[in-house]
C-alpha cells in the first residue's frame, strides 16, 4: 500500500494493484524515465503521473475511474511510437495505461475473423495470422509498433491499396470508456461510439481487443527498388514528376505499392507488386522514369519473407523506430491537389540546401488510394479517405532538434502549400505534429464536427486528453501514432 505521503491518486492505484497482477510505478521510482516512461520521441520529455501495467479490462476500468476522480488525465499506450509522445499524456501528469499484457490472440476457421488484443505488435500480428491459417490484414511495416493505436488512426501499409487500411478491418472492438464502464462497439452496437474509434481511437477510450477480418496471404510478389543517387536532388525533380504521373493513373492496379524516399543520400523508388514478374514487367516502371536507375527486383513467394523485407527496410531507412530526438510533418494530396512542375522544382531544390542544421532527415511520399478510398468519407472518423498520397518529412536532431531544422521542413510545407493556395490538403493523424496549430481540422476534416459532438456524450470531461486537445477538441492519440518510418505511425 502507499505510504501516508501519498497522493489520493497514488492510494487509489496502490488499491486497484494491491494483491493483483500487474503494476503500477510512480516519478518517484528508481530510474522511472528509463524503465517506466521510455519516452519514444526523445525531443519531448515527459513525466507522467504514473505508468500502469493492468491486465484486464476491470483493471483499466478502475485506473480510468482513479485518474478521473482525482481529476488527472489518461492515455494508453500499446507500442508506444508516438510522434509526441503522446502515449504518455504529451505532457505532465497523466496517467499511462500500457497495454503490454493484452496479447490474446485467437481466430475463427469458419469465418476467419481474428480477435487481437490491443498491446500486439505488428510483427506477432503477422505471424500469429500466418501460423493460424496463413491469413493476413493490411497494417504498416514497422514490427515494434502496437496494433492498439495503430488500428484506430487510420494505418496504410503496402497491402493497404488492396485490402483497405488497418482500421477497415476492424468489425468489432472492446473498449473502456470515461466514466468507467465496458462497452462493445460495432456497426451494430454503439455504431457512433465504433465511427469515433475507427480514426479517434484513443480520444474516446481504451481499446482492450479487436476483432477483425483477414484475407489468404498474398502469394507472388516483386520487390523492386530504383536507386538515384549521383547529382543534386534538383536534378531528380524530374524523376519524382514522372512518379507522380504514374501513381496518379486511374487505371492503376492496386496490386502496385509505392513510395519515394528522398535524403540527403539521393532518392530511391521502391515498393511491392503483388503479382508475378511477368505481370510486374508488363507495368513498364522503370521505361517511364526520364532517368536510367540503379536497379534491383527480387522476387518473393513467401508471405513472411516479404514482411520480413520489409522491416528491413525500416531499419535501413529509420532505424527501425529506435527513439531519438526528432521532429515529423505531413501533407496529404488528392487526384486534384498533385503539385505543379514548378512546385516540385522548388521542393526539389530546398533538399540541396547546405544548412539544414539536422545529421539526418528524409521526406517520404507514400503512395495510397485504391481500397482505401473505397470507404465513404463519413463511414468511419479518418479524415483522408480521398487521400492519393502522402509527404511525410522527419528529422533527427543531436541532442535536441534545433528551430533552423524545424524551419527547413516547414519550408518543405509552405512551398506545397503556397503552390496550390485554395487547396485544403490536411495532414495525417499517424504522423502527429505537436506544432500545428489547427491539427483537429488536418486530422479529421469534415468528420470533425460529429467527433466534437460525441467527445461530449463519451468523454464530457476529457478524461482522454493530449496537448492538442481539450472538452471539444479531441486529439487523444496515445496507443501508437506511428505505423513506420520507412514511411514511420508505432
Amino acid at each position: 500500500m502507499g505510504n501516508s505521503n501519498s497522493t489520493p491518486l497514488q492510494k487509489c492505484l496502490h488499491t486497484v494493484f494491491d494483491g493483483n497482477s500487474g503494476s503500477v510505478a510512480f516519478p518517484n521510482n528508481p530510474l522511472y524515465q528509463i524503465l517506466d516512461v521510455k519516452p519514444y520521441n526523445l525531443d519531448i520529455i515527459i513525466t507522467p503521473a504514473a505508468v500502469t501495467h493492468p491486465k484486464s479490462a476491470e483493471q483499466i476500468a478502475e485506473i480510468v475511474k482513479c485518474a478521473a476522480d482525482s481529476d488527472v488525465k489518461v492515455q494508453a499506450r500499446s507500442g508506444g511510437h508516438s510522434y509526441g509522445n503522446y502515449g504518455l499524456g504529451g505532457e505532465d501528469g497523466a496517467v499511462v495505461v500500457d497495454l503490454e499484457h493484452f496479447t490474446q490472440f485467437s481466430i475463427d476457421e469458419s469465418s476467419w475473423q481474428a480477435t487481437i488484443g490491443s498491446g500486439t505488435l505488428l510483427g506477432d500480428v503477422t505471424k500469429q495470422l500466418h501460423d493460424n491459417g496463413n491469413r493476413a490484414m493490411a497494417h504498416g511495416t514497422c514490427p515494434p509498433v502496437g496494433i492498439g493505436g495503430h488500428a484506430t488512426i487510420g494505418v496504410l501499409g503496402p497491402s493497404s491499396r488492396m485490402f483497405g487500411s488497418s482500421l477497415d478491418h476492424v468489425q468489432e472492438v472492446e473498449a473502456v470508456l470515461a466514466n468507467g464502464t465496458i462497452a462493445k462497439a460495432s456497426e451494430d452496437v454503439n455504431d457512433d461510439l465504433f465511427f469515433a474509434l475507427k480514426g479517434a481511437g484513443a480520444g474516446f477510450g481504451i481499446i482492450t481487443e479487436f476483432k477483425v477480418r483477414t484475407q489468404p496471404e498474398p502469394g507472388d510478389a516483386v520487390q523492386y527498388t530504383y536507386s538515384f543517387t549521383p547529382g543534386s536532388h534538383e536534378d531528380m525533380a524530374e524523376v519524382f514528376e514522372a512518379w507522380q504521373k504514374l501513381i496518379s493513373e486511374p487505371k492503376l492496379t492496386r496490386k502496385f505499392a509505392s513510395e519515394v524516399v528522398v535524403s540527403e543520400l539521393g532518392m530511391i523508388i521502391q515498393g511491392t507488386f503483388f503479382g508475378s514478374e511477368a505481370e510486374y514487367h508488363d507495368l513498364g516502371l522503370e521505361e517511364k522514369l526520364p532517368r536510367k536507375p540503379g536497379l534491383g527486383t527480387v522476387v518473393l513467394t513467401d508471405w513472411m519473407g516479404i514482411s520480413a523485407n520489409w522491416a528491413e527496410k525500416v531499419l535501413e531507412q529509420a532505424g527501425g523506430g529506435i527513439p531519438a530526438p526528432f521532429y515529423s510533418k505531413s501533407l496529404a494530396f488528392r487526384n486534384d491537389t498533385l503539385m505543379s512542375s514548378e512546385t516540385i522544382k522548388d521542393v526539389f531544390k530546398l533538399f540541396d540546401s547546405d544548412d539544414k542544421g539536422t545529421i539526418a532527415w528524409a521526406a517520404i511520399f507514400d503512395l495510397e488510394g485504391g481500397a482505401i478510398n473505397d470507404i465513404a468519407q463519413d463511414a468511419t472518423a479518418y479524415g483522408h479517405r480521398d487521400a492519393l498520397f502522402y509527404i511525410q518529412t522527419y528529422t533527427i536532431g543531436i541532442p535536441k532538434v534545433s528551430q533552423k531544422t524545424k524551419n527547413f521542413l516547414n519550408d518543405i510545407n509552405k512551398i506545397i502549400e503556397d503552390g496550390m493556395p485554395k487547396a485544403e490538403l490536411g495532414a495525417y493523424a499517424g504522423y502527429v505534429d505537436p506544432a500545428l496549430t489547427n491539427a483537429q481540422e488536418q486530422y479529421w476534416g469534415t468528420n470533425y464536427p460529429r467527433l466534437q459532438k460525441l467527445k461530449l456524450k463519451y468523454d464530457p470531461d476529457d478524461v482522454f486528453h493530449n496537448p492538442q486537445a481539450s472538452s471539444l477538441n479531441i486529439l487523444g492519440y496515445g496507443a501508437n501514432l506511428h505505423q513506420s518510418v520507412r514511411s514511420a505511425p508505432s
